[in-house]
């Protein structure tokens, strides 16, 4: 009798935590939800969370609120995240950099590339390689015979192991050139490493479309190639790398992602997966976003956690071949 009994209440119990959890999953999100955005306010992973925020709440039924967490070149926005406790309220703008480039490069970053729970893909960023048009390079031929020819040349990135770093060795290997003998000068962010070029303290930089096309079209930076396999409409008259002869460079293309911690619930997933479904088809987040110079990408969770792999191990032979990688 008192074994019925306590099994009894032990169903009992099991059956209110079901529906208990049950009814958690349905009152998803029933916060707002933080977005980290792990590079500073200006560059293309602010602008692409910020687009994002301002266009789910509609559809997941509460707000989304953007948080810049910054540093060792989003490595700490990215780690904030993958130590969150999984339930949803922590998500993370997730960028090529952040989650394919510094892991590809260093190995004793606290996570790997594929320590989270993947939710979609976002955007495609043409990259795009500018100088100040103040400087000595008025075409993508002037700045490759310079850095042939072993000129000092500077170039700005995002850090160590950002695309905007692994596209200069890119851009190096294609020429033929020392990638060595460029000078690197890491800032914490696109956006500050775009404003080096704009205020001649670097010499170039490639960076994401979205991040740069206002300085691009007010005349602030000049825009040299565009990694793009045809010409940007919203840069027609910059080249594409494949029309300089360098379509090796065709593989420089950022991203921006949807991710959570590791261990996210599957009803989380399956709602994130339905509000990115109605973003996709949303006429303001897809105007905004190729406003801003990115093409619209949304896949689903599957499809993301396949490119990001793809990605990783082609960045991975790549620093390997150049002696870049950090043990």
């Amino acid at each position: 009798m008192l074994r019925r009994t306590l099994v009894g209440l032990a169903t009992a119990a099991s059956v209110c935590l079901l529906a208990a959890g049950l009814a958690q999953a349905a009152d998803y999100p029933a916060k707002p939800v933080a977005l980290i955005a792990p590079y500073g306010p200006g560059g293309a992973s602010d602008l692409a969370a910020r687009t994002l925020a301002s266009s789910v709440p509609a559809y997941l039924g509460n707000a989304m609120i953007v948080t810049n967490r910054t540093g060792a070149a989003g490595v700490t926005g990215s780690t904030f995240v993958a130590k969150s406790k999984p339930n949803g309220y922590t998500l993370l703008l997730a960028r090529v950099g952040s989650q394919v480039g510094v892991p590809a490069i260093n190995t004793k970053i606290p996570y790997r590339w594929n320590d989270f729970t993947f939710l979609g893909l976002l955007e495609l960023n043409p990259f795009v390689l500018v100088v100040n048009p103040d400087g000595p390079y008025t075409t993508f031929a002037d700045l490759e015979n310079a850095v042939k020819a072993g000129h000092k040349i500077s170039y700005s990135s995002a850090g160590v192991g950002t695309l905007l770093h692994i596209a200069v060795a890119v851009f190096a290997d294609a020429l033929g050139a020392d990638f060595k003998r460029l000078k690197h000068i890491p800032y914490k962010g696109g956006g500050k490493a775009a404003a080096a070029v704009i205020g001649g303290h670097t010499d170039m930089s490639f960076q994401n479309l979205s991040a740069v096309i206002g300085a691009i079209n007010s005349g602030q930076l000049r825009a040299l190639a565009v990694t793009t396999k045809e010409r940007f409409k919203a840069i027609k008259d910059v080249p594409t790398v494949g029309e300089l002869g360098h379509p090796k460079l065709e593989a420089i293309v950022g991203w921006s992602g949807l991710y959570g911690p590791k261990g996210l619930p599957q009803s989380v997933i399956d709602k994130w997966v339905d509000v990115l479904q109605s973003v996709k088809k949303d006429k303001s987040w897809n105007r905004l976003t190729i406003k801003l110079g990115s093409i619209p990408a949304i896949s689903s969770p599957t499809a993301m956690e396949s490119f990001a792999e793809a990605q990783f191990n082609t960045f991975r032979d790549i620093t390997s071949r150049l002696g870049m990688t950090i043990k």
